[in-house]
Parts: structure tokens; C-alpha cells; sequence
């Protein structure tokens, strides 16, 4: 029973951070087009867990850039309002962290929600030492497209 139990647990792992990764695949191109914004949408749909729950709001936030009209706001205080919340319950996730930083940097500033791009990436460069090798490559790829990271601090993240 216990071989059973331990089989299970780890197919379900092993399937949850396969899907984990096929989220971070699609995730930088997920703001391009409205088609990558509802499969992105789709794809994280399902997904359970603090990590997921932020990539969940990551993708409200990206649809509300291909809604029409007055709704678009709500859309992003909506998506923002419960990435604040998933971030605020598990604060020492980096992958979290990076996810809001990346939402805030790409949002216009008249959005004003844009609170949180110095500590976020603060966080990320002081952790990123204890990160899994996949997160590691995550972040690096991200902070060499970022407006936000300098070369010195590209520079710490090798």
C-alpha cells in the first residue's frame, strides 16, 4: 500500500512540474497575441498550488490587454488584487517574485501598479542562489530582456 501511495505521489509530482515548466515556456510570449494570451489562460487554468495560483493571475492581467472598452481595468485590478494576495501568502517563493515583476515592469505607468519592482527584484538576486537549476535559467532569462536589472546585477545572476 505504502509503494502505491509513494508511486502516486511522485507521478503527481513529476506531472505537476512538467506542467510547471510547459507554463514557464509560454508564459514570455503569452502578452504577444490574444490567441497566446487565451491559451496561456487555458494552459494554467487547471493548475493547483501558490505558484500556479500567480501565473493564474499573471494571465487575467495579460487578457486585459486585448479586452475592449471600460472592463480592461477591472480585468487588471482583478488579476493585481490576487497576485498580491498569492504573493502575500507565500512571500519566499522567487518564482512568484518574478512573476509580479514582470507584470509590473510591462504595465504603463498610469496603471500604477508598479509598487513592488525594486524589492521583487532585490529578492530575486539575493535568493537566487538557492534557486533549482530550471528557476536559475527562468529568471536569468528574464532579467536579460528587463528594463529593470542592470548589467552589474545581470552580472551576479551567472
Amino acid at each position: 500500500m505504502k509503494l502505491i501511495i509513494a508511486f502516486l505521489s511522485a507521478f503527481i509530482f513529476l506531472f505537476q512540474a512538467a506542467d510547471l515548466e510547459a507554463v514557464r515556456a509560454k508564459y514570455p510570449s503569452a502578452h504577444t497575441t490574444k490567441q497566446n494570451a487565451d491559451n496561456f489562460a487555458k494552459l494554467v487554468e487547471k493548475g493547483t498550488g501558490s505558484t500556479m495560483s500567480g501565473y493564474k493571475a499573471a494571465a487575467k492581467i495579460i487578457q486585459a490587454k486585448f479586452a475592449k472598452g471600460e472592463g480592461r481595468k477591472k480585468i487588471i485590478t482583478a488579476g493585481a488584487t490576487s497576485l498580491e494576495n498569492v504573493v502575500k501568502a507565500d512571500p519566499d517563493n522567487a518564482e512568484l517574485r518574478l512573476i509580479r515583476l514582470s507584470i509590473q515592469e510591462s504595465l504603463p505607468k498610469f496603471i500604477k501598479y508598479n509598487g513592488h519592482i525594486t524589492t521583487d527584484k532585490a529578492f530575486l538576486i539575493k535568493n537566487y542562489g538557492g534557486q533549482t537549476s530550471s528557476m536559475k535559467s527562468h529568471i536569468k532569462k528574464f532579467a536579460a530582456t528587463s528594463k529593470s536589472f542592470t548589467a552589474a546585477e545581470k552580472q551576479k545572476l551567472k
